[in-house]
């Protein structure tokens, strides 16, 4: 083959490798970091590693997933506010980047500001499990017992996975709609939370549905109601805290991917593509249901708009609450 023939031939490569998916979704062939800030081996972490797989073949490049936890997950927000917006890093992550700034006297993000939303691709109920020795079945008769022993000066122990975490918010929020009061006992998790629920030393918890759906279903724990508007698929006998007696309440969470503010449309626009298939293969709800997650799929206007509408929601209900983590 002559010289001029190489050339000519690397020029279609070279074409035809900028007009590929995989190009439209990065600016280089290094891997695609998708930050995630939790540790390994968590629902969060096993739903990005899915993600990352399914992107691979979708696109035609390499996809990682990096562990960032740290700070209740600023560490990976403020790092990958900081990342280049070439395309190279992307952000899995829950509501927590709308409560952290109300938490936090200083956070290096804002979270409307600092990332480019690229798709909704998940949400997830919390529930309200109590120890059988509690001996109520309806949320009714929680309330009315929350509300004698607070009379009584013997207040229930409803735990959550940590201060400011989405369980205590839940759980804040309940006490304000159903004006009840109970003791807060924070965990580091929502592991240890349930364990210490299992084992008696606190009454009740608003936890997710992965952390406690194996002890609901062998009857160890009693589940309540779900936080979400409607009732999740893998508790449908378990009411939601609005048909139980609270209408209108709504804690849902939600697990969201961004980039970098500045990201070019056309990257943004080809990882939603890819998402939005991505999400509606069987193979991969079954999955994401096993995991205790609604797979559902939004662009970037919708993520735009639950980004806005949580941080609202949040900072009010924080403030009034008084919750702050430094």
């Amino acid at each position: 083959m002559t010289r001029r023939m190489l050339l000519q031939a690397a020029g279609v490569a070279a074409w035809v490798a900028l007009a590929s998916p995989a190009r439209a979704a990065g600016s280089s062939e290094r891997p695609t970091r998708i930050v995630i800030p939790t540790a390994s081996g968590g629902s969060l972490d096993t739903l990005a590693r899915l993600l990352a797989n399914r992107l691979e073949l979708a696109l035609g490049k390499a996809f990682l997933v990096e562990n960032r936890p740290g700070a209740n997950g600023n560490v990976a927000f403020e790092a990958v506010a900081r990342a280049p917006a070439d395309g190279q890093t992307l952000l899995l992550a829950s509501d927590a980047i709308t409560i952290n700034p109300h938490l936090y006297q200083k956070v290096h993000y804002d979270p409307a500001l600092s990332f480019a939303p690229v798709s909704l691709v998940t949400t997830a109920a919390q529930v309200l499990v109590v120890q059988p020795a509690l001996k109520v079945q309806t949320l009714q008769d929680f309330t009315a017992l929350a509300a004698r022993r607070a009379r009584e000066g013997k207040p229930l122990n409803i735990a959550s996975p940590g201060s400011g975490s989405a369980g205590h918010l839940a759980a804040v929020l309940y006490q304000n709609q159903a004006h009840v009061q109970w003791t807060h006992v924070p965990y580091k998790g929502g592991g240890p939370a349930v364990a210490d629920l299992l084992g008696g030393h606190v009454d009740g918890l608003f936890v997710t549905l992965a952390s406690a759906v194996p002890q609901i279903k062998a009857g160890a724990l009693v589940a309540l109601a779900v936080t979400t508007p409607q009732r999740a698929v893998t508790l449908a006998n378990v009411p939601t805290v609005g048909q139980a007696g609270l209408p209108g309440f709504d804690v849902t969470n939600w697990q969201g991917l961004f980039a970098p503010a500045g990201t070019p449309e056309e990257v943004v626009a080809s990882l939603e593509r890819s998402i939005a298939r991505i999400v509606a293969e069987p193979e991969v709800r079954a999955r994401l249901v096993e995991l205790g997650f609604e797979p559902v799929s939004g662009g970037p206007a919708v993520l735009e708009k639950l980004v806005q509408g949580n941080t609202e929601k949040w900072g009010r209900v924080i403030r009034q609450a008084g919750i702050h983590l430094d």
